[in-house]
């Protein structure tokens, strides 16, 4: 089975990357030597919230980390109409998660393993800078 991910519709894209990017989101906390479940969700909560992944995405916008292509994946992913009204974040924060998730998604589905790896190393960083 080959994906045309190019084709694929930005909330396919975004339901991928959310799942991967909370994988690499998990495996970072367990090394970081968390153990207790309550303890991990809540470090969790702190990258993988539509505000986290927002400042994220916009950040790599205002830096121009993106390429031409990235940023358009991201374009398209903070336009999808999802159809649900966000809880516990502005809809502009949701757009703008969705684009993050749209990106990781786009990358994992095509296969891009350096470039993923490379943005979610950095989007666990700068979510940890954030933090402290």
């Amino acid at each position: 089975m080959s994906l045309d991910v190019k084709q694929m519709k930005s909330l396919a894209l975004a339901y991928m990357g959310d799942a991967v990017y909370e994988v690499h989101v998990r495996e970072y906390l367990l090394q970081t030597g968390k153990v207790k479940p309550n303890q991990l969700h809540r470090s969790a909560i702190s990258f993988v919230s539509a505000k986290a992944q927002a400042a994220v995405i916009l950040y790599w916008l205002e830096t121009e980390l993106l390429s031409e292509e990235e940023e358009g994946v991201v374009s398209r992913g903070r336009n999808a109409k999802s159809g649900t009204v966000p809880k516990n974040t502005s809809v502009q924060a949701y757009n703008y998660s969705t684009a993050f998730e749209a990106l990781i998604g786009y990358h994992y589905l095509q296969k891009n393993e350096s470039r993923l790896d490379e943005l979610i190393t950095q989007a666990i960083q700068f979510s940890e800078g954030r933090k402290g």
